[in-house]
């Protein structure tokens, strides 16, 4: 691998979310995971790996037409880039055959579960089969038929599956129904359950139409296209009229990976590149399926249970206790942690708020909505109710942007104010202001958070969200969100940190103070909890802290471009990642301060969009019992020896090994949080 690659100092972003996603694959292949759960994870990986190719190997290859000086400044040697990606890609899908042959369907069938193909249909099962395709899949079949030479172009929808065999002078696409579901059970026999993919009782049954009339053989194919949607102007006309309308361009977009069954003939392989347009680059061999996401839906016939018990979100201690969640924020600042603890008072702060007498404004922003969701019927009685309500939605939210425009006409229809996307800046924000008239004074409510306003995405995603009525930060808010409503250009705050305007500048502060420390002779450190790390500037800056004698923990589920370990360079930095049936989503930025610890949370990682191209808002945390939670909670994690894996310079993906007591962070965070329920 070439150090432009892989080097001491910069580990390439591509390729370490190759690595994050590795992490995912070591999830299926551990056997201290219930069995379902292992499949749960191999769907996982495979949806993260389209999105990789529809995202940044779509840029990568954009990347490649520009000119010379100009590419030189985004990303070194593409080609190499997409060579070494297609490389990490191919052992990956090694490895994921190995664990899904050798580990998965053995264990399946030890529970009476069989997966099988149509070769190992019974007689019983072909009849099933046979009658399956006449009554439900023939009259959705598309068959077409192509020139062998590929004279003629095809064109396959994006994530579509297909199947396809030679005839003759000529090749047989079919495009597989995708309103049925991916998996068919048969009937129960002999205490066994045996499942198929509807893929296999196309191929058995289409060897028995005349389409199939030589005994043909079927290989699976699929298209993974660019998702970008590529607006020339960003900044003339009305953006959101021009992202609905570039939405279609994703199901046309350039191939950005061909998947092709590994067992398909040369000539059939060669026939397809020439119909569809596509070059070696494009190919990647696949297994004889494809589209294993859909194992996120695969069935369970037995009556067993084979996936983790499930942590039913805790009640608030606090927030239990009040009838209104107004005044349990006028009595102290409230911290919430999902999916630990429910995301219910955050849905009944916005309700209370649309029925309140006293409530003049209410003030959001949507990155991610929830296609059906209380928080937003909340949202459009209040402005029914004829309280001032203002929506910022992000419609450059990528793969959100219908659901998002959708709200967005509803609120719009309802009497809110909405306003769209900023040009060539995301709004990643999570925040929300109310304002009250109490005894004829405006008060401010404010709740910022690290993850979205979404109901379902709470279930899944661990973040922390702070309520607070403190009125420095909150009149701070409010100064972001006459930003966001086009009255101000630049907020001025002293205590919130809001990108592109402060975060970086603070950060820096930071660090730089904890190098001075350092360089005093005092205890110096900084831990950080992200999703990602990959800007430059600051990677360099924490590698000067290193060397000044600054510790630094990091905790980064994803992306990791900091190289650790090195020698003279950042040997006093770590770096550690938690995969688990959550996915690690909170950002947590601390900062020793000389004994007078600095705590904040909020949206931003440390990449160059979040820092730099993003208006995004991180808070201090003041309240000392809050700040004690949030540390108790990262001083688990960092103990965790069970699922987090050390990133080191090579980024191996080793498992944290000690002789400690067994930490699962997870599972830990949650009886943290039991506990505090019950003493309640």
């Amino acid at each position: 691998m070439g150090r432009n690659l892989y080097n001491t100092k910069y580990y390439h972003r591509d390729l370490s979310w190759l690595r994050f996603n590795h992490r995912v694959l070591q999830e299926a292949a551990d056997s201290r995971n219930p069995l379902y759960e292992r499949i749960k994870f191999l769907a996982i990986f495979s949806s993260n790996l389209d999105e990789f190719f529809r995202v940044r190997v779509s840029d990568i290859r954009q990347i490649k037409d520009i000119v010379k000086p100009l590419r030189k400044k985004l990303i070194s040697k593409p080609n190499k880039v997409l060579r070494e990606i297609k490389k990490q890609v191919h052992l990956q899908q090694e490895e994921f055959g190995t664990v899904f042959t050798s580990q998965i369907i053995p264990a399946l069938e030890k529970e009476n579960i069989f997966l099988i193909g149509q070769k190992a249909f019974s007689s019983t099962q072909k009849l099933v089969a046979q009658n399956y395709y006449e009554d439900i899949l023939k009259d959705k079949l598309k068959i077409e038929t192509y020139p062998l030479n590929g004279s003629k172009s095809l064109f396959v929808k994006n994530e579509t599956l297909y199947l396809v065999a030679e005839k003759g002078d000529e090749f047989i696409i079919a495009e597989i129904p995708k309103d049925e579901p991916r998996f068919f059970v048969f009937p129960k026999q002999n205490g066994k359950h045996y499942i198929t993919f509807i893929d296999d009782i196309l191929k058995f049954n289409l060897r028995q139409t005349p389409q199939g009339e030589q005994n043909l053989n079927f290989h699976s194919i699929k298209i993974s296209r660019d998702a970008e949607l590529y607006i020339e102007d960003e900044f003339s006309g009305n953006l959101m009229e021009k992202i609905k309308k570039s939405l279609s361009n994703r199901s046309t977009g350039q191939a950005t990976r061909v998947l092709i069954d590994a067992t398909t003939p040369t000539t059939l392989v060669e026939a397809l590149k020439k119909s569809l347009d596509v070059t070696n680059t494009d190919v990647v061999q696949g297994g004889t399926y494809h589209n294993f996401k859909d194992f996120f839906g695969f069935p369970n016939p037995s009556d067993k249970k084979l996936s983790n018990n499930t942590l039913t979100p805790l009640e608030h201690p606090m927030l239990t206790q009040y009838d209104s969640i107004f005044e349990a924020i006028d009595d102290k600042d409230q911290l919430m942690h999902y999916p630990y603890q429910s995301f219910e008072p955050i849905i009944r702060l916005v309700e209370e708020a649309a029925v309140d007498k006293t409530v003049r404004a209410l003030k959001i922003t949507i990155y991610r909505a929830a296609e059906e969701s209380r928080l937003n019927d909340a949202i459009v009685l209040a402005a029914k109710n004829g309280i001032d309500v203002f929506v910022f939605i992000e419609v450059k939210a990528r793969f959100d942007e219908k659901n998002n425009l959708k709200w967005g006409e509803i609120f719009k229809k309802n009497g809110a104010k909405v306003t769209y996307s900023y040009p060539d800046i995301k709004v990643h924000s999570k925040i929300l202001l109310i304002e009250r008239e109490v005894e004829e004074e405006t008060k401010r409510y404010a709740y910022i958070a690290t993850g979205n306003f979404n109901e379902k995405t709470a279930t899944l995603y661990t973040d922390f969200g702070l309520m607070t009525a403190h009125k420095k930060l909150t009149k701070e808010l409010n100064k972001v969100f006459l930003v966001l409503d086009r009255t101000i250009i630049v907020p001025k705050t002293k205590r919130l940190l809001v990108s592109p305007f402060t975060t970086r500048v603070k950060f820096i502060e930071f660090v730089n103070r904890e190098i001075a420390l350092a360089n005093a002779g005092e205890d110096a450190y900084i831990i950080l909890k992200m999703n990602s790390l990959q800007d430059k500037e600051m990677i360099k800056l924490l590698y000067r802290a290193s060397v000044a004698g600054v510790k630094v923990d990091l905790l980064i589920r994803g992306i990791c471009s900091l190289v650790p370990g090195i020698k003279n360079q950042s040997e006093n930095i770590t770096v550690t990642s938690v995969i688990d049936r959550f996915l690690e989503h909170g950002r947590v930025y601390i900062f020793g301060n000389a004994g007078e610890e600095s705590l904040f949370i909020g949206s931003a990682d440390w990449m160059t969009r979040n820092l730099s191209h993003r208006i995004e808002v991180v808070t201090p945390i003041f309240d000392k019992d809050h700040h004690k939670t949030i540390r108790d909670l990262i001083d688990i994690q960092l103990k965790d020896n069970v699922k987090a894996r050390i990133v080191d310079a090579e980024q191996k993906n080793e498992y944290v090994q000690n002789d400690n007591p067994k930490v699962q962070s997870q599972l830990a965070t949650y009886e943290y949080f039991k506990s505090k329920s019950l003493k309640k």
